[in-house]
């Protein structure tokens, strides 16, 4: 039998004669790594859902909102005024020619009634486009049309969860009736479940109805024609940042705009977003894991300080061993073996708790985990990393005891 395989034998035998210390030796290393791994699946998750947000509201969408707006030395923030009208999101559909589709809207929260029930939401009003530059399926019944729309239809598309709150499970939703300020909706729609954001809001708390039923006979507005929103979608991604400038120059044009103004509007894209709240999580994950790898360093010393022990505890043992033959670099091994054995044990036991941990957050909270194979591997080499520097200096120690010193040992 080979000197290493012996090698290994002894030290699961030493490691088997103290398990409750052998165990608290590897705690630290097993949060660590079970740390780690949990993070890095989070963070994987938070990517992976972010990405497919922004592919639901379409990679090839520019989203257009009011500028800030400064009164009396007061900045008044995104949105703080209405910049935006229906001429504006008619001129870019006309004028740029990348633009496929072009939707505007407003948006308020309200209460909506429905017999003896009542649900404060969102309620937002837009074009029959919608559903198409937003890609959201509709559930049950219809969108309203352009008829809908020039007429100032009183008729309204509800979310699941509007739906959830003011209907029992099996009513009949299509061609029911809510009210808004008192103002009379037919319902004609419901909308597909998206569920929540990466942010945790409800994406389907909330109704939609026509812009010029909501402007004039719902939300009301200080001036006729102004809209929170433009959502424009061109032919191709690709085109994004060409159709940006074109519509960026448009409104500027439209806005009479001096070349030392600054745009009284601002152009967000997809890739802006995602790479917003990507780069969020990210630094999350970063700073968790620093976090994290606390643990592991903690783990480290604690396996240096029982190896040091294990050191003083078997001196007259290495003396012997020495004394029938044993070499300087057999005791360094069979240290070096003994604390690696306890951060590989302690790796694996990390891993699993970090799947389990990762898998339990998925099923308690519904956050999105994703496992990934290399971020396990690298946070388990990691392991085995910390043991060898930590295990370094007590096996160096062992091997330089001298052998007669060693056997008079008491």
């Amino acid at each position: 039998m080979s000197f290493l395989w012996l090698t290994i034998l002894s030290a699961l035998r030493i490691l088997r004669r103290n398990p409750l210390r052998a165990g608290l030796t590897m705690l630290g290393i097993i949060i660590g790594i079970g740390a780690v791994v949990a993070m890095v699946s989070l963070g994987q998750g938070a990517t992976a859902s972010v990405q497919a947000e922004i592919s639901s509201l379409g990679t090839n969408v520019i989203i257009i909102v009011p500028g800030a707006t400064t009164v009396g030395g007061v900045c008044g923030g995104l949105g703080s005024i209405s910049t935006l009208t229906v001429d504006d999101a008619e001129d870019i559909e006309k004028k740029v020619v990348e633009v496929t589709m072009v939707m505007y809207g407003t948006r308020s929260v309200l209460q909506v009634i429905r017999e003896n029930k009542n649900w404060s939401t969102i309620v937002f009003g837009t074009t029959p486009v919608f559903p198409d530059i937003r890609n959201w399926p509709i559930a049950q019944g219809n969108f309203f049309t352009q008829s809908d729309l020039d007429s100032a239809a009183k008729v309204v598309v509800l979310g699941k969860t509007v739906v959830q709150n003011l209907f029992e499970q099996g009513e009949e939703v299509v061609g029911s009736e809510i009210r808004i300020r008192n103002v009379p909706l037919r319902i004609i729609g419901v909308l597909a479940s998206k569920g929540q954001s990466v942010t945790g809001q409800d994406q389907d708390d909330f109704v939609v109805l026509p812009f010029s039923t909501a402007e004039r006979k719902v939300l009301g507005t200080k001036f006729l024609g102004t809209v929170g929103i433009i959502l424009v979608a061109a032919h191709t991604m690709h085109e994004i940042p060409v159709v940006a400038d074109d519509i960026k120059d448009l409104l500027r044009t439209r806005h009479r705009l001096h070349q030392s103004e600054e745009d009284d509007f601002t152009i967000r894209t997809m890739e802006d977003l995602a790479k917003t709240i990507a780069g969020t999580s990210q630094t999350m994950m970063f700073m968790l894991m620093s976090i994290a790898s606390i643990s592991l360093v903690v783990g480290g010393i604690g396996i240096m300080n029982i190896l040091l022990v294990s050191v003083t505890e078997r001196t007259r043992e290495i003396g012997l061993r020495m004394a029938v033959g044993a070499k300087r670099s057999h005791i360094l091994l069979q240290f070096f073996i003994e604390a690696i054995i306890m951060t590989a044990i302690g790796g694996v036991l990390g891993v699993a708790a970090g799947i389990g941990s990762a898998r339990l957050l998925t099923t308690m909270i519904g956050w999105p985990t994703i496992i990934n194979t290399q971020a396990v591997a690298a946070a388990f080499l990691f392991s085995l990393v910390v043991g060898l520097f930590f295990g370094l200096y007590p096996a160096n120690k062992a091997s330089k005891l001298n052998p007669i010193e060693a056997l008079h040992y008491e």
